[in-house]
């Protein structure tokens, strides 16, 4: 079963390391590859890993959420 890489992006470490610990990822289809504390180091990471999925919060410091979506 070839499963989805995600990466997950979020300025507050507590809130990223609860969503990677608390939801069962492989069950789901995926592996998380890496996680990013803002939108400029989320972009550098994307480009790195190539992850097939992105989930990010929306609000925050240096390249929203919305931005990083426009970028990628």
């Amino acid at each position: 079963m070839d499963l989805y890489r995600i990466i997950l992006v979020d300025d507050e470490e507590e809130v990223r390391t609860s969503i990677i610990k608390k939801i069962d990822w492989k069950s789901a289809g995926f592996q998380v590859v890496g996680d990013a504390e803002n939108g400029q180091d989320a972009l550098e990471k994307i480009e790195q890993l190539e992850p097939d999925v992105v989930m990010t919060d929306i609000r925050m410091p240096f390249v929203s959420g919305i931005e990083l979506a426009r970028q990628v």
